[in-house]
C-alpha cells in the first residue's frame, strides 16, 4: 500500500477531526483524485511534440493519457475544431498517492528557487490547483534525452468543503506551501 495513504489513515484523520471536529468519522476530507494535464499548443503544426509529451506524461504518471481535441476554432492560435492540443491524466487510488508522494518528495525539492507554494490557487471548494514549468523534475526524465521543455498543470480534487480543510489536509501530506505574510512576495 501506498506510503501516504497509511499516513493519511493513521494520523492525518485524526489530526483533521480533533482539529475541525467532525463527529463522523466519513465527514473528514479525502483526497479523491488527482489531474495532471498537459497543454501543447504546437502539436497543430507538428504531431511530433503531441507524441514527446505522450511519453513523457505516460512515465510521470504511470498511465497512459486521454488526448483533448479543441472543441472551437480560434484563428489566432491556428487551432481547428478538433484538433489534438492537449493531454491529461486522472489518478485515483494507490497511483495518486504515489504520485503526490513522487511530488512532494522529489520532484518539488527540485524546483529552481523554489519558495513554496501560493496558497491563492484554492477555488474555494477545497481544491488546489499548481503549476509546474517543466517536465524534467520529474526523477522518471531523463533532461539528457528531453527535446523541449513542457510545462503541466496539477490539480487536486478532494471532498473538503473548504479551503482551510483542504490545506491543512494537504500540509499534512507535506506540500510546502508559503507564510501566509510572504504571499505578496517573489
Amino acid at each position: 500500500m501506498a506510503r501516504l495513504r497509511d499516513l493519511y489513515k493513521s494520523k492525518i484523520v485524526s489530526e483533521l477531526t480533533t482539529e475541525f471536529g467532525y463527529k463522523n468519522p466519513m465527514a473528514v476530507p479525502k483526497m479523491e483524485k488527482v489531474v495532471v494535464s498537459m497543454g501543447i499548443g504546437r502539436a497543430t503544426q507538428d504531431k511530433k511534440f503531441l507524441e514527446l509529451a505522450k511519453k513523457d506524461l505516460t512515465m510521470i504518471a504511470g498511465q497512459m493519457p486521454v488526448i483533448c481535441k479543441a472543441k472551437k476554432s480560434v484563428s489566432n492560435f491556428k487551432v481547428r475544431e478538433g484538433n489534438e492540443t492537449g493531454l491529461k491524466v486522472t489518478l485515483r487510488g494507490v497511483r495518486m498517492y504515489e504520485f503526490i508522494d513522487r511530488l512532494v518528495n522529489l520532484a518539488i525539492p527540485r524546483v529552481r528557487d523554489f519558495r513554496g507554494l501560493s496558497l491563492k490557487s484554492f477555488d474555494g471548494r477545497g481544491n488546489y490547483s499548481m503549476g509546474v514549468a517543466e517536465q524534467s523534475i520529474f526523477p522518471e526524465i531523463n533532461p539528457a534525452e528531453m527535446e523541449y521543455q513542457q510545462g503541466m498543470n496539477v490539480t487536486f480534487v478532494t471532498t473538503a468543503n473548504s479551503d482551510d480543510e483542504a490545506k491543512k489536509m494537504l500540509q499534512l501530506f507535506g506540500m510546502p506551501f508559503k507564510n501566509p505574510d510572504e504571499q505578496g512576495r517573489l
